[in-house]
């Protein structure tokens, strides 16, 4: 039962991620949901900040539960327990970023007001974007060879669109406009959340059928 609620716990923080990003947009005035990133709405000085600071460390320990999960009951093994580590290192570095290594509004880069506090989020957020490849390509091992090519069709995804959504990084600090940044970094967010889930409920199905 309790390995149950772990693995169930990577559906419920795809959910909320999905749901918290969704609010966010649309409590924050001239958010735009295709050009703005995610990060904008937990930036320092933006109005959202308060609200996705406490869904954010509401939806982290959810991964890190899932983490476990997966560490504790997949197979095979050594895969699982790679997977569920890369999990967590994805879920420590990407909570540094949003928490410790915020971003600063568009606006407030723009006038040179960011800090090196600032100035590590990129680099913070790309460690936790390697944890994330790395734990889609362990994982990849754990479901049979369907999802396997599934994991591997998910890294290419997000390899693509992460190098898109990178080559703008410098216009979003410019405050200059960024034309479908924000959906493309969505693509690559709502696409590791599916994965996410699609692993939990087939580690769920194997739970049960054992």
């Amino acid at each position: 039962m309790v390995r149950k609620i772990l693995l169930g716990c990577g559906i419920a923080s795809s959910v909320l991620y999905v749901v918290s990003d969704v609010i966010g947009t649309l409590l924050y005035p001239g958010y735009s949901y295709t050009d703005n990133t995610f990060s904008e709405l937990a930036a320092e000085g933006a109005p959202t900040r308060p609200l996705m600071l406490a869904l954010i460390v509401l939806g982290t320990p959810l991964v890190a539960a899932f983490g476990v999960g997966v560490w504790t009951s997949a197979t095979p093994k050594r895969a699982g327990s790679i997977t569920g580590a890369m999990l967590m290192g994805y879920t420590a570095t990407g909570m540094a970023a949003q928490l410790f290594f915020p971003m600063k509004t568009r606006e407030a880069l723009a006038a040179d007001e960011g800090t090196l506090r600032n100035a590590m989020h990129p680099p913070v957020t790309l460690v936790s974007v390697i944890f994330l490849l790395l734990a889609v390509g362990f994982g990849s091992r754990l479901l049979g060879k369907g999802f396997r090519y599934y994991s591997y069709a998910t890294i290419a995804l997000l390899v693509v669109f992460g190098v898109l959504s990178g080559q703008q990084g410098g216009r979003a600090e410019a405050n200059l406009p960024t034309s479908w940044l924000g959906l493309e970094q969505r693509i690559n967010a709502y696409t590791f959340a599916l994965w996410l889930a699609v692993l939990a409920i087939g580690l769920l199905r194997a739970q049960k059928a054992q």
